[in-house]
């Protein structure tokens, strides 16, 4: 039954399960570095907060991003050895730069696509930072391949390509990242490097 699965989650979600809180942390190759709290009351919707930091390759564009932000589960399919889901969200924040002066109202909206079996998935994820001097869209793809089925209780591994676009001159191309993937129980690690030989690394904490 797939319903013995779904904590096996292959795919960072913002709600992990009703009355559950998730905490997130992820480096992004130099160019992102963000940390999210979210708490779930329902299984179908989360609100919370986050920190966001993007930087330009060159170093002329530095943003700072503080919000408030609520997440949908817009859509679910169970299937009898997999799931898909559609995640939806909206947010507000302040937001300061290196080019222009004091802090701005920051708007946040985004959506997330997924399907997984225990041992492959895809997901899609297109995240909007905007405000009246900036506007930053992050769309990022990745692709995972498990070399075994594992339990809720025993280590899960997964190797995953990544690939990342940045909108608003942050970084010029598609960002490609390798990454090897551990996680057992509420717990997950992230490791790899770009193909620019740069670190990128996420933890995730569900409790």
């Amino acid at each position: 039954m797939l319903l013995g699965l779904l904590p096996l989650a292959a795919v960072a979600k913002p709600i992990a399960f009703a009355k559950g809180t998730t905490v997130m942390v992820e480096y992004g190759a130099g160019t992102m570095n963000e940390a999210q709290l979210f708490y779930a009351p329902r299984y179908w919707y989360s609100a919370g907060g986050g920190w966001l930091e993007l930087k330009s390759e060159d170093g002329s564009k530095q943003r700072q991003i503080t919000y408030l932000r609520g997440n949908l589960l817009a859509k679910r399919w169970n299937m009898p050895a997999a799931q898909a889901n559609v995640f939806v969200w909206g947010g507000l924040g302040r937001a300061t730069g290196n080019d222009f002066e004091g802090s701005d109202l920051a708007r946040n909206a985004g959506f997330q696509a997924d399907y997984e079996t225990r041992r492959v998935y895809g997901a899609f994820r297109s995240d909007l930072q905007e405000s009246d001097d900036f506007s930053h869209r992050i769309d990022t793809l990745q692709l995972g391949w498990a070399p075994y089925k594992h339990d809720y209780n025993t280590l899960a591994t997964w190797f995953v390509i990544q690939g990342r676009r940045y909108t608003g001159g942050l970084f010029d191309g598609t960002e490609t990242a390798l990454l090897v993937r551990f996680f057992k129980g509420g717990t997950w690690v992230e490791l790899g490097a770009t193909t620019d030989g740069k670190v990128q690394a996420m933890a995730m904490f569900n409790f």
